[in-house]
């Protein structure tokens, strides 16, 4: 169990940066306390100081920490729990998916341009990831991906979408990856794909059995270790809502 102590580093660190010449002295109370969770190597769930602890060390007001304190909560760097304290955060991506919805919603151009950007950046992460996906399934045998495909392949033969399945799947494709923030991109930009999509009026109901079916010519393909048909796969898979932008634009 963690101590709830103030680390022993924080004073030390807080001095060196109120005498810090130049940019140092501008940092904000924001600033500082991101600072201070880098110095002292703290991971996600861990306890910081108390609001006093902080002012006092930061050598700022209540409300000055209390604002950086919101500030940074609403980056879930760090989590406000009442009654226990405050805790670094999971530093998960969920602002900015609630960003750039609200901008693929609020400003969509002329020709859906926000939602095209949306559309063009998971591709590129999709085709950029091929050869690390495909190297990481080639060879291996995915039930439950296969499962989800099935399922999807079922619903859309009913006209029902499977958003659910589809971020379950692409989330599993990424799971054998070494690099976590890769995943976390993925899904941060599905979610604001799917999002969007039915806040501008677009339809893609008549392409889901293609949509459904490219996820299993992905699996396919990584499991075969074919990069080239896994990046055709891609393109069969954003066919659907190209088109789609396409005839809204028109």
């Amino acid at each position: 169990m963690m101590s709830t102590a103030p680390p022993r580093r924080f004073t030390t660190l807080i001095s060196e940066a109120s005498l810090a010449p130049g940019d140092a002295r501008k940092a904000t109370a924001a600033d500082r306390i991101k600072d201070f969770i880098l110095a002292e190597g703290l991971q996600p769930g861990d306890l910081l100081p108390t609001e006093n602890e902080l002012c006092e060390y930061l050598g700022v007001s209540r409300s000055s920490v209390r604002e950086a304190i919101r500030t940074l909560s609403t980056l879930d760097i760090v989590v406000i729990r009442r009654g226990h304290g405050t805790y670094v955060g999971e530093m998960s991506l969920d602002a900015l998916v609630e960003t750039l919805v609200f901008r693929g919603v609020l400003s969509p151009g002329d020709d859906l341009r926000a939602l095209r950007d949306v559309v063009e950046v998971r591709q590129a992460l999709d085709r950029g990831l091929a050869e690390q996906i495909v190297a990481s399934l080639a060879g291996t045998s995915n039930p439950e991906l296969h499962s989800l495909v099935d399922e999807m392949v079922a619903l859309a033969a009913k006209g029902r979408a499977f958003p659910q399945h589809d971020r379950a799947f692409h989330t599993g494709l990424l799971e054998r990856l070494e690099n976590p923030l890769v995943g976390q991109l993925v899904t941060a930009f599905w979610d604001v794909h799917t999002s969007v999509v039915p806040k501008l009026g677009l339809s893609v109901a008549a392409d889901l059995e293609q949509t459904a079916r490219a996820h299993g010519l992905m699996l396919e393909a990584a499991q075969d270790g074919d990069v080239e048909a896994f990046r055709a796969a891609i393109v069969s898979h954003y066919d659907p809502i190209e088109r789609a932008l396409d005839a809204k634009a028109a």
